[in-house]
């Protein structure tokens, strides 16, 4: 069982990830902004990260670049989950540390796909 971190500011879109996260057997843990993201990241060193891209105080590009850039945590594999679905910002938010992107709605099998391919092996 991994852990996997959610770093989302809608409640419903984090409600959403957890299910499917948790339907893999996997535990989570939950953070409502980008701040508050990479202090969980510091805090948890969780397995995998989903994190949203438009969120208040930090958003995800921002907390991305942090995570990615910071020895403790610059292991953690970074998955974009986000409605911002432009070629751009997927080359952006790739060059900020994330391995993936994923876009909103989210495909339930895409997700899974990406979140099996990017866990680390046990």
């Amino acid at each position: 069982m991994a852990r996997i971190l959610i770093v989302d500011d809608s409640p419903s879109q984090l409600v959403g990830l957890k299910r499917i996260v948790e339907k893999l057997g996997h535990q989570v843990v939950t953070a409502e902004d980008g701040s508050a993201g990479v202090e969980a990241a510091k805090r948890e060193v969780p397995d995998l990260i989903l994190m949203d891209v438009v969120m208040p105080n930090l958003n995800g590009f921002q907390a991305t670049r942090t995570i990615s850039k910071d020895a403790k945590t610059s292991h953690i594999p970074i998955v974009l989950v986000t409605t911002k679905d432009q070629e751009t910002d997927r080359v952006w938010g790739i060059r900020q540390g994330a391995k993936a992107y994923v876009t909103k709605p989210v495909n339930e099998g895409e997700l899974v796909d990406t979140i099996n391919k990017y866990l680390p092996a046990a």
